[in-house]
């Protein structure tokens, strides 16, 4: 009797100061785990796939290992490693300090290490790294089932459980073929389906111009599913005697000639002005002259973008002596039923007013015109074919109003009416922003919508969106819109389709200085 109350008594002890343990690690611990909204990428070492966040009231403690699940990956063989790393009480994506060894992929992993907790807020992430043959219609996903300590295990609770993370292509990032920054992307599709982007290729800085600026080009025959090297198809070197970073070219606008193939980009070309910006007073001026004006200047490929022309002066042609600026607009043109081609473009005029409008070739562009401008005090533009053969202007606004400046025409820009929706329905954060037409067959109905693209905010460079219209951009619902990337990036969106279901988006965004990424809007749209 006397051994088995013995033993009651100590099983009694052992209980209670079980459950003050679990009680004080209830009360002193806890963990969270969140996703944000945004693409993992092809070509990037390190893509942030979760955040775990731990609060600890206690020191000395030491975090021994994360159990993970990848059971929402659609592929595990799309993730080539995965790894965690520790950014102590900072909130950031920072690799200097290695939370264990990378592992390898499989429906549970565990990854383990040893580091001591800091008392209070204590941030990990989990990076991983993609194969390069990665599906782009694929997602990958990541949970976190078990922290274990040596005070024992948590179970981080769950912020974001319906996020998963599409996967994208970093086309071009800080440091690529010796670059420092690449901004300004255009898209378009040729008639054998191959995507070509241009872009700035900012050599030394970010800065726009006046600086060492190059275009540049990378080309996909497969759908965007990998990409060639990186060509340079507009560099005007050192023009007059003076150095690069006096002869910058940028903001490429490019368009497909659907019926003879041929695709032409154009671009900006400031010559000397060192220390100016071609928007603001000094960096271009009244005339025709490169010591006066910013210059404008075209490039053309008869072969699906593999070789390129030398640069060709437009600035005569097009440009009005009196304005103070013409450039193109950096997306892309459309050509209309008739072969008729269509480049946005932008400038200042003679009373230095931001207008928007229309370069017009109706002989396979051989020779361009200029149509009216479509209004002021707005700049970047695209434009779209609308269902009864209007066409439709979205504009940058450089305006307080934070929304798109749009505009229609009947007649290929002689004349101008405002939009419904002008400058009182699509918010932007004054950024370029990207409309195209998107056709397809429902029910053996032929059948178009309107896709729209830009930061979806007034006050930052965030939360990349898309949206779609049904009914030529009178309507944009609220439950179609697709959140890409949540974080800050510097936007400037061009779209263009990619084969049958699909449509291909290029963007500045959070995770990469151009982002590609491919949408199946049939599939998204249940259409």
């Amino acid at each position: 009797m006397k051994w088995s109350l013995l033993c009651w008594i100590f099983v009694t002890v052992q209980l209670l100061l079980l459950d003050k343990f679990q009680h004080v690690h209830a009360a002193d611990w806890s963990a969270t785990q969140s996703q944000k909204i945004h693409p993992v990428l092809v070509g990037k070492d390190h893509n942030s796939l979760l955040e775990i966040k731990i609060e600890s009231a206690e020191k000395s403690v030491f975090l021994h290992s994360f159990t993970l699940s990848l059971s929402g990956c659609d592929d595990l063989k799309e993730i080539e490693s995965l790894q965690v790393f520790s950014t102590g009480e900072t909130q950031n994506e920072d690799t200097t300090f290695r939370f264990g060894a990378a592992v390898r992929p499989a429906k549970t992993v565990v990854i383990s290490g040893n580091i001591r907790l800091r008392q209070g807020t204590n941030f990990f992430w989990i990076s991983c790294r993609l194969h390069p043959q990665a599906n782009l219609d694929h997602q990958v996903d990541a949970h976190c089932t078990h922290i274990r300590t040596s005070q024992g295990e948590l179970q981080p609770s769950d912020e974001t459980p319906e996020v998963r993370k599409r996967i994208g292509w970093a086309l071009r990032q800080h440091g690529d073929d010796g670059v420092h920054t690449y901004r300004i992307p255009a898209l378009a599709t040729t008639p054998q389906g191959t995507l070509l982007c241009v872009y700035d290729v900012r050599r030394r800085a970010g800065r726009d111009l006046q600086e060492d600026i190059d275009i540049g080009l990378l080309r996909s025959t497969d759908g965007g599913q990998n990409w060639e090297s990186q060509q340079i198809i507009m560099d005007m070197h050192e023009y007059g005697g003076l150095p690069q970073e006096e002869n910058g070219c940028s903001d490429p606008g490019i368009v497909v000639d659907p019926k003879t193939g041929e695709v032409f980009v154009a671009a900006v070309w400031t010559n000397g002005r060192p220390g100016t910006h071609q928007w603001n007073k000094g960096g271009s001026e009244a005339g025709f002259g490169i010591d006066q004006t910013a210059q404008f200047l075209m490039v053309r490929s008869q072969d699906d973008g593999k070789t390129w022309s030398t640069p060709e002066n437009l600035t005569r042609q097009l440009k009005q002596e009196n304005w103070i600026l013409f450039a193109p607009s950096p997306q892309q043109g459309i050509a209309l039923p008739d072969g008729t081609l269509i480049m946005p473009s932008q400038g200042r005029d003679a009373q230095d007013r931001h207008f928007s409008n229309l370069m017009i070739s109706r002989d396979h562009g051989n020779t361009w015109k200029l149509s009216a401008p479509a209004s002021f005090e707005n700049t970047e533009c695209q434009a779209v074919l609308l269902g009864d053969g209007s066409i439709m202007l979205n504009c940058r606004t450089e305006h307080s109003t934070k929304f798109r400046t749009v505009a229609i025409t009947q007649d290929l820009g002689r004349s101008w009416t405002a939009h419904p929706t002008n400058r009182q329905t699509l918010i932007e954060p004054s950024c370029n922003g990207s409309t195209y037409r998107f056709d397809y067959v429902q029910g053996g109905e032929k059948k178009h919508l309107l896709v729209f693209a830009n930061p979806y905010s007034q006050t930052g460079r965030e939360n990349h969106t898309l949206r779609f219209s049904f009914d030529d951009g009178m309507t944009w619902p609220r439950e179609h819109h697709l959140l890409l990337d949540v974080g800050r990036g510097a936007g400037y969106p061009s779209l263009s389709r990619v084969g049958e279901n699909h449509i291909g988006i290029a963007y500045e965004g959070s995770q990469s200085h151009i982002v590609f990424q491919r949408i199946d809007l049939l599939e998204h749209l249940g259409l």
